[in-house]
């Protein structure tokens, strides 16, 4: 039997009729009433904190020279490519961002 998944969902509330809108009230503080109880200290446990000792940890990055193509800007130090080009002052090259 093929199942359309598009067809909106029946339960058996849904069959019975539609509920009073004190029912719907009642049912909604009931489920807000309820608390949860969350252990805070395994919920930390997962997350890294800035500033956090890293002395341990190895990073390995392939670092490529600047290429014929790009510029460092002169006030945010960046590699850019030709196409951001903004101006050029005796030697000195802006990027299009930092000439905005």
């Amino acid at each position: 039997m093929a199942t359309d998944y598009d067809a909106p969902r029946r339960t058996e509330e849904s069959e019975i009729g539609e509920d009073s809108l004190e029912e719907l009230k009642a049912r909604r503080t009931d489920s807000q009433s309820g608390s949860v109880d969350v252990d805070e200290a395994e919920v930390a446990e997962g997350f890294e904190l800035p500033g956090a000792d890293l002395s341990g940890e190895e990073l390995t990055v392939k670092v490529l020279p600047m290429q014929n193509d790009e510029f460092r800007c002169s006030q945010c130090f960046l590699v850019h490519h030709r196409s951001q080009l903004a101006e050029e002052k005796n030697g000195q090259y802006v990027c299009t961002e930092c000439a905005a």
